[in-house]
């Protein structure tokens, strides 16, 4: 299978990395130092080669380094299939940030023509027992590698929602204002829900007959109050019908906003919620493998793997077991912990980094 992996990168004036450059070959990539020396912004630099906030979800001038609060840049070298692409994305301050491919300026979706990116923090250990918002915003993540339309419909979904809640919260009963609204709002939901539910059944898909250490996951959605239409016109009707019940709350009820992913641990039959700390990390750790597993057949190259802190919460066995699988995919997975021994069952399986800081500055050595 040819391979997706970044063979140069540059971090300028990026988070605690004042000049970066990396030159990688493609393997795996173990990167360690202490907490704070700057890892994490390594791994956060290489997810801003997808579209969107990347994996913190920082707005541009978030990623500026202080206290010279000059303009970031991050730029790449990606071989994609055999076929080297030149990313470069920027960001001067109080502007969003733009987007270079092979010398041209283009939309952030078109990076996803290039790289499919997919990752796990540590903010997502809490995934399965904290607020739905989290669950959606990791669900649409998994729907927008296979489908990068899908984050167009959540936007576009999300900005006419925004409009119609201004509206209830003025208590507009005209209907009129309403029905150009309610008709772009069910239009984005019929997208938005068939693309989440397609993820789900291509995560299954390839669950089914993998070889992996980490537990399966049974995955549905729900919505709290009631369950949503499939077409468009039954959803413009009934988002008319709740429109009092909306009236008296100030918001928008029902929607795809509301939805929420759940999962069952297949061989116990017990909700995610209710497994303990490791199990949960393992259940994160299997679906986004799943979700690279299952992009690796659709485009014919795994995706590159943004893992922090990865060890946390696994055993010895288990984070072996996670090193095997990410080189049996084939896949540059990009991977942070405190120690170099974390890594040891990689050996020269990976490229290995050692991060340092000093002085606010983080130093890389590899």
């Amino acid at each position: 299978m040819a391979g997706l992996s970044v063979t140069s990168l540059t971090l300028s004036h990026f988070r605690s990395h004042h000049v970066t450059r990396l030159s990688l070959d493609g393997r795996p990539v173990a990167i360690h130092g202490a907490n704070g020396a700057g890892k994490t912004n390594i791994l956060e630099a290489v997810s801003l080669l997808s579209p969107g906030r990347g994996l913190r979800r920082a707005q541009a001038d978030e990623l500026i380094r202080r206290p010279e609060a000059l303009g970031w840049k991050i730029s790449a070298l990606l071989n994609a299939q055999d076929k080297l692409h030149e990313i470069e994305t920027t960001a001067e301050p109080g502007q969003s940030r733009s987007v270079r491919i092979d010398g041209k300026a283009g939309p952030q979706v078109a990076l996803s023509r290039i790289a499919r990116v997919v990752w796990l923090v540590p903010a997502m250990d809490r995934l399965w027992i904290e607020g739905a918002d989290g669950r959606r915003r990791f669900l649409d993540r998994i729907a927008m590698s296979f489908e990068p339309a899908h984050a167009e419909a959540v936007l576009t979904y999300e900005k006419s929602m925004r409009e119609r809640n201004r509206l209830l919260k003025d208590m507009v009963r005209d209907a009129h204002w309403y029905t150009v609204l309610e008709r772009n709002m069910a239009e984005a939901t019929a997208r938005i829900m068939q693309a989440r539910r397609a993820a789900l059944y291509r995560l299954e898909l390839a669950q089914k007959g993998a070889e992996t250490a980490f537990p399966v996951a049974d995955l549905s959605l729900s919505h709290p109050d009631r369950a949503l239409p499939e077409n468009t016109d039954d959803l413009i009707e009934a988002f008319s019908d709740n429109r009092s019940n909306d009236l008296r709350a100030g918001r928008t009820l029902i929607g795809p906003h509301r939805i929420d992913l759940s999962a069952i641990y297949t061989a116990k039959g017990v909700s995610a919620a209710q497994c303990s700390t490791g199990e949960q990390k393992a259940l994160l750790i299997s679906l986004v493998l799943t979700n690279a597993r299952a992009l690796a057949e659709d485009t014919g190259a795994p995706p590159l793997i943004l893992l922090d802190e990865v060890a946390a919460h696994l055993d010895a066995d288990r984070r072996a077991a996670l090193y095997d699988e990410i080189c049996a995919l084939g896949a540059q997975a990009w991977m942070t912990g405190t120690g170099p021994e974390l890594f040891d069952d990689l050996q020269g399986r990976a490229q290995h980094l050692a991060v340092t800081e000093a002085d606010g500055t983080s130093e890389v050595a590899g």
